[in-house]
């Protein structure tokens, strides 16, 4: 069953808190994210995109505030109650996260396998379809070690989008990428939410990925959403913090750190 159908918004959080010991990462961040859409959650590295991003498949539980995919609360759900709505999540890892032991084939089959949707002539059908998506054909029976680091975040994403899925989240998606590859994967981004019709939830630094890839934009920044709009309402926000994002420009506390 779909249980994102009767709502707007795939995924939204509210009031989320948590902390990692003394280190308080989110503070009471609001968010929702539009079915249908493509949102960027945008920010400087450790202001809590990724572990915002890991709390929506239940990969961290809140110190408090709820995770909500469409009507369902799932931040209280058990991991055997979390199986149904990972089932409609997509995740593609910072890293990629491809088993260095098999093949492309079989990297992308495994969660077909692992969740008994498919196996044998038809688990390799459906392997097939998403390496044509991503522009791998020629890859299917190669090893990971054999790829360039673009094609390894090219075929995790096909094993991203294998089991069909209704949302994809994309961890820092350009990370360690040169201009070029990085403009590959966001115009594979974009084409797999036109033909798919899949949501998708971009967690990123990369401002040129941001405004290529984006429907909507939120700012966050110290565990705080600062801004949430249209990408040329982020452009032209005057707000100090998003202002200083943008023009890449150091605040005179953030230059004092350095400072002797």
């Amino acid at each position: 069953m779909d249980v994102i159908s009767t709502s707007t918004d795939a995924f939204r959080v509210q009031n989320l808190h948590k902390s990692f010991g003394e280190l308080h990462v989110l503070k009471g961040v609001d968010m929702q994210f539009p079915r249908g859409k493509t949102t960027v959650v945008l920010g400087p590295s450790g202001c809590g995109k990724s572990v915002m991003l890991r709390h929506l498949v239940g990969l961290e539980k809140p110190d408090s505030g709820s995770v909500w995919f469409g009507d369902q609360r799932i931040d209280k759900l058990t991991e055997s109650q979390l199986t149904a709505p990972r089932r409609q999540v997509g995740f593609l890892f910072q890293q990629g996260a491809l088993f260095d032991s098999l093949t492309v084939q079989d990297n992308i089959a495994f969660p077909l396998i692992e969740h008994g949707v498919a196996s044998g002539a038809k688990a390799r059908a459906m392997v097939e379809h998403v390496l044509h998506l991503v522009g791998l054909n020629d890859k299917i029976n190669v090893m990971p070690a054999s790829l360039s680091g673009g094609q390894r975040k090219r075929v995790a994403l096909a094993r991203a989008i294998v089991m069909q899925p209704a949302v994809v989240l994309y961890d820092e998606p350009t990370t360690g990428l040169d201009p070029i590859t990085s403009d590959v994967i966001n115009e594979l981004i974009m084409k797999l939410a036109r033909e798919l019709s899949i949501t998708s939830i971009v967690v990123t630094h990369d401002l040129a990925s941001a405004f290529q890839v984006a429907d909507r934009i939120i700012m966050l920044h110290d565990g705080r959403v600062e801004l949430a709009g249209t990408p040329e309402q982020v452009r032209q926000s005057e707000l100090p913090v998003v202002a200083r994002f943008l023009k890449g420009k150091a605040s005179p506390e953030e230059l004092a750190e350095i400072q002797s």
